[in-house]
């Protein structure tokens, strides 16, 4: 059967017009879609062919075919888009309906506030004439008022074989839940930069004034309700700190519910701090309205309950009533509210750590946020929109990220039920070290069968916590996984890839400068939000010397580097690799080793005196001696863990090794914290007279030289002090650097712009080479005008790239170089501004 033209009566001969419609048979579009399905833009040459092969196709001219594919490929464009525009509509659909929900929580929240305020009004109106602190009294009664809402109910003890009992328990566990997720019961406080939309996370907000610490989040997912209880149950997939959950007891209930007796074991976040479990009722169930529920609290003496089983290597924390409410959405999909709520048992923790355990910030990102973010990462895989390179599947990059997670926590934790055990001290405190043997370990989740045999007779594990004050952690963490030559030892590493070989090397000599060597860093994976990346690093080294040539060979490492992003508010960040040869398996056996940054919320105290050490061990604050420091803006809690493996014979040289290299590494990281975070007072303004004559000259030098007044027609008239205001909290970097024939310029000065852009301090600073911070395109343009600048005294440069202090890469628009002249008029130094600079 052929196709047929609308008007070919009149040209027999001359075959079908190019330029009219052609109606196709059913035979002829399927054979069109065959093809299209294969290569939907077939070139001239593959048209040519199918007509060829096909006979139903031979009364078609070719010209007729390109254009089918282009219809065909046009239809295609707009069943997508049509596609695509449906998706957004019901996201925004769900969205608004979200918010409006939101609003009218919110309004019920300033409806009960309101009535509060009045209350405490008149009870101070009516209050007698005593000399009883009324603030006082109005928070016991807003107390009170808190505890009639939300009453604490006082159970006989509960026995596990009593399905009644327990029901009673995940009935009132469920109302809690339901009032927390969706009600007013805790007053709820938007995080930051957590702002709601259609591509957002959700809604993230936190508790405020609420016992324990608490966190909240809803948020559109594309995945029907079950498939996501399914994914948030399982606790350990999507929450890296958590061990193991163990289901003790499972108890069907006659309204189609579920109740599990749950034990949940959670890593402590560093080495100088217990890990803490969770014994909870958690309760399963579908609701009237078609929403599925999962909600869960603790079991204690003033809920009822059994008794869970107690371990000497965790502490007993305790969960309010939390879990998530699933709702199903018009047209496909799922709303998710989400609650964490949980007491943490801070008492139990060092003074100096208990901000990690009392900040719902932190809270609301470990867990809250992570859960919703790990569902949204699979509904994006399930729908195919998620492109991976390599080939690998998202489940198993997702194993490998796990896995990496895991046995970082394995190390800083070192649980006796896995075979840690710790290792004699040489007299320092500083490193802990401890050693596993255990076969039992190396069979588990995170090794596999061939980890025994590859890695000798066992691990070693050195690792180190450190309190660091006003460094910000997303540039430290950059830096580290930036600049690994700057912290890392070549020979030690090639030690640890030497694991996987059958003839490892012998254990290497700690070197200050460790060995040259170039690093490329290949991504596998990014999760939706860039929060975190999977990528593979090759180190390409070079041996200094013939016995050296061991170690010249290129490595491969496996590096998780996760909470990089910069608008993420509480979130910790952590570097974590791990040795890997070039075939890479699925199951390649891991010992992961890294770093893990956690910022600290600080309560400063007025009578809190500064610390003049600007880093210092987490051990010599346990004593509860050291004090916060009052004016520091900021403060964090730096974990490093180091793997090893060990022979019987070599354990005692892998030990003395393992602890020079940390602390080799703490060194580092305390030059680098020295770098990128100023002394106190070193980023103030400076006030010497020797700064207010360089700015006199700086300012009288540029208006000699560019005819123009750096800082306006009237910074003339100003006086020293003015000027030095004006050139300090300048909007563009201002540096100065030496003028000398025999030696390499380096930075004399720098306003606070341009301290900022070279990511150093005053003191610092004159470390810090001109020819080391331009590009090659900077330094030939600055070589080139060099002789101008010395004859007219100032040049313009066009715009260029410069590289700070970490290495981080600034563009700048414009930057002048003019001569600074002193008094005598004899050549003081150069100095530059640089417009309108940002990072790259």
């Amino acid at each position: 059967m052929m196709a047929h033209s609308m008007d070919d009566r009149d040209s027999p001969d001359k075959g079908f017009d190019s330029g009219k419609y052609v109606r196709y048979t059913p035979e002829q579009v399927e054979a069109l879609e065959r093809v299209y399905a294969e290569c939907p833009k077939p070139s001239s040459l593959r048209r040519q062919q199918l007509i060829r092969e096909c006979p139903i196709l031979c009364n078609i001219e070719p010209r007729q075919i390109k254009v089918w594919f282009q219809n065909r490929r046009c239809r295609e464009k707009q069943r997508k888009e049509s596609a695509r525009l449906q998706t957004v509509n019901r996201k925004l659909s769900a969205m608004n309906k979200l918010l409006m929900e939101e609003n009218d929580r919110l309004q019920k929240q300033v409806s009960h506030l309101v009535y509060e305020n009045g209350f405490m009004k008149h009870r101070i109106h009516t209050a007698s004439g005593t000399t009883t602190d009324n603030s006082c009294e109005s928070v016991v009664v807003s107390g009170q008022q808190r505890q009639q809402q939300n009453p604490t109910h006082q159970h006989p003890q509960r026995d596990a074989n009593n399905p009644a009992g327990l029901l009673s328990i995940a009935e009132e566990t469920l109302a809690e839940f339901l009032c927390k997720a969706t009600g007013t019961a805790v007053d709820w406080v938007q995080m930051i930069g957590m702002k709601p939309g259609p591509d957002s996370i959700g809604i993230v907000a936190v508790s405020r004034n609420c016992s324990g610490i608490a966190a909240r989040a809803c948020g559109l997912v594309s995945l029907e309700p079950m498939k996501v209880a399914e994914i948030l149950k399982d606790r350990p997939s999507w929450f890296r700190d958590c061990r193991c959950i163990e289901t003790l007891s499972v108890i069907p209930t006659g309204n189609g519910g579920t109740i599990e007796l749950v034990n949940t074991q959670i890593y402590a976040p560093t080495t100088l701090a217990a890990a803490r479990d969770f014994w909870t009722l958690r309760y399963s169930t579908s609701l009237e309205d078609g929403s599925y529920v999962v909600c869960e609290r603790s079991l204690t003496p003033a809920t009822g309950g059994p008794n869970g089983p107690l371990s000497s290597s965790f502490v007993r924390a305790k969960m309010l009533p939390s879990g998530f409410l699933i709702r199903p959405c018009d047209g496909g999909g799922s709303i998710i509210h989400i609650v964490d709520h949980v007491d943490l048992d801070v008492s139990s923790v060092p003074e100096v750590l208990r901000p990690l355990y009392e900040s719902s910030k932190i809270l609301a990102q470990k867990m809250t946020v992570a859960a919703l973010r790990h569902v949204r990462q699979i509904a994006q895989e399930t729908s195919g929109e998620v492109q991976y390179s390599g080939g690998r599947q998202p489940a198993v990059l997702r194993t490998f990220s796990q896995r990496l997670c895991r046995g970082f926590n394995d190390a800083v934790n070192g649980f006796a039920d896995d075979g840690w055990s710790p290792m004699s001290s040489d007299g320092g405190e500083d490193i802990t070290i401890m050693i596993n043997s255990s076969s039992a370990k190396f069979a588990g989740s995170q090794y596999n069968s061939s980890f025994l045999p590859s890695f000798g007779s066992g691990v070693l594990c050195a690792k180190a916590s450190m309190l660091l004050q006003n460094v910000p952690p997303l540039v430290l963490i950059r830096f580290l996984r930036e600049h690994r030559a700057e912290w890392a030892d070549y020979g030690v590493d090639a030690y640890s890839a030497a694991s996987l070989r059958a003839t490892p090397f012998a254990v290497p000599c700690v070197r200050t400068g460790g060995f040259p060597s170039n690093q490329v860093i290949l991504p596998l994976a990014q999760t939706l939000e860039h929060e975190e990346f999977l990528e593979v690093v090759r180190l390409g080294g070079h041996a200094y010397s013939p016995e050296d040539m061991g170690l010249s060979r290129d490595m491969y490492l496996l590096q998780l580097c996760s909470g990089v992003d910069e608008n993420v508010v509480g979130g910790c960040a952590q570097l974590v690799f791990a040795p890997i040869d070039e075939s890479f398996a699925d199951d390649a056996p891991l010992l992961p080793s890294g770093f893990r940054v956690i910022p600290l919320d600080q309560k400063t105290n007025p009578n809190d005196h500064q610390s003049a050490n600007r880093t210092r061990d987490l051990a010599s604050s346990l004593d509860g001696s050291t004090k916060p420091d009052s004016e520091t803006n900021s403060r964090l809690v730096l974990t490093i863990a180091f793997q090893f493996t060990f022979d019987n014979h070599s354990r005692d040289n892998v030990a003395t090794m393992a602890r020079q290299y940390v602390r080799n590494v703490v060194g580092s990281i305390q030059r680098v914290a020295l770098a990128i975070t100023p002394r106190p007072g070193s980023m103030q303004l400076p006030t010497s007279p020797e700064a207010l004559t360089l700015v006199r000259w700086i300012t009288r030098s540029y208006s000699i030289h560019t005819g123009s007044e750096l800082f306006g027609a009237d910074s003339e008239a100003c006086g020293g002090d003015i000027l030095l205001k004006q050139l300090w909290n300048h909007s563009d970097a201002i540096l100065c650097c030496s003028l000398k024939t025999n030696a390499s310029p380096v930075f004399t000065f720098a306003n606070q712009a341009g301290l900022d852009m070279l990511e150093t301090t005053l003191v610092a600073l004159q470390d810090i080479m001109l020819d080391k911070t331009l590009d090659d395109s900077g330094r030939k343009s600055l070589c080139s005008e060099f002789a101008k600048i010395m004859q007219q005294g100032y040049a313009n440069l066009p715009a260029g790239i410069c590289v700070s202090s970490m290495g981080r890469p600034v563009s700048y628009e414009q930057a002048t170089v003019w001569k600074v002249v002193d008094d005598n008029e004899s050549n003081h130094c150069l100095a530059f501004i640089l417009v309108n600079w940002s990072f790259v």
